[in-house]
């Protein structure tokens, strides 16, 4: 029997998941945080590529439950791994991707910081294989008159109606096709895009700040960056309308500015070292 149950809700016709099992998983939240199950060694991966694994979640939440770790260093996320390495794994998610898509819907999302939903310090990302017939309430991907920064495969964008203080969205050029029908050159330049915007947004909030991504399930997919720099409030929980205290354009003129500073990393590098030496 499954430790999981969807319920969907006989008025609104929305979705809940009972998990009951997930609360007795490892939390550093909750100052749960045993040896790290994470290192290399603990279990047999699914997949290898170079130094990410994908194993099993031991405490699934969908039929499909997958954690994709990024690397064997229990520190280093995207804006401070290689960028062949983040390609690894941004192509790791594409794989799992198109070996799952015919069972359901695949999400794939990451957390980082225990404001962020993140149980397990050691950067990870986990993919959740949903039932077809569970609606997913995600945005679908539009732009209006908002100014686009255009790279060579993709572009980046702050909606107008952004729900969070520096949200940040990622697309291709391309049109009408899935996360796994993306090419080659849009994954390889989507790893670069969001080790940038890291090292972007580390200057603004500092190191290891909280954020989710998540790469849109259906066609016309896209990477929404999100920033976990607010708490939803009563408002925002019981009607579901968003106050953002942050205006997108200044976003949008933030990244601008930092984007393509040939200098970055090093300035990355210096306030990383600084922070180091302040913990």
């Amino acid at each position: 029997m499954p430790d999981f149950r969807f319920i969907q809700d006989p008025a609104s016709g929305g979705w809940v998941i009972s998990a009951p099992k997930r609360a007795k998983r490892p939390d550093q939240a909750a100052g749960v945080e045993p040896p790290c199950p994470f290192e290399p060694g603990q279990e047999d991966p699914v997949v290898t590529l170079n130094q990410v694994r994908v194993v099993p979640n031991k405490y699934p939440f969908a039929p499909v439950h997958e954690i994709i770790i990024h690397s064997d260093d229990h520190h280093k996320n995207f804006d401070e791994l290689p960028v062949h390495m983040s390609e690894d794994i941004f192509n790791v998610y594409q794989k799992r991707f198109r070996e799952h898509k015919s069972k359901g819907q695949v999400y794939i999302f990451h957390n980082q910081g225990k404001r962020a939903g993140e149980s397990l310090p050691h950067p990870h990302t986990q993919l959740a294989v949903v039932p077809s017939e569970v609606k997913l309430e995600i945005p679908e991907l539009h732009i209006g008159s908002e100014e686009k920064k255009n790279l060579k495969h993709l572009y980046i964008f702050c909606p107008a109606n952004s729900e969070w203080p520096d949200e940040v969205w990622v697309a291709p050029h391309s049109s009408g096709v899935s996360f796994g029908d993306a090419t080659g050159e849009e994954v390889s330049e989507l790893a670069f895009v969001v080790g940038r915007l890291l090292q972007i947004f580390d200057l603004r909030h500092g190191h290891d700040f909280p954020f989710n991504f998540y790469i849109y399930p259906g066609r016309n997919w896209y990477l929404r960056f999100i920033p976990r720099l607010k708490t939803l409030g009563g408002f925002e929980v019981g009607t579901g309308v968003w106050v953002n205290t942050q205006a997108p354009f200044e976003t949008f003129e933030f990244i601008k500015e930092h984007f393509d500073n040939p200098d970055i990393e090093k300035i990355k590098s210096q306030h990383l070292a600084d922070y180091w030496k302040s913990v």
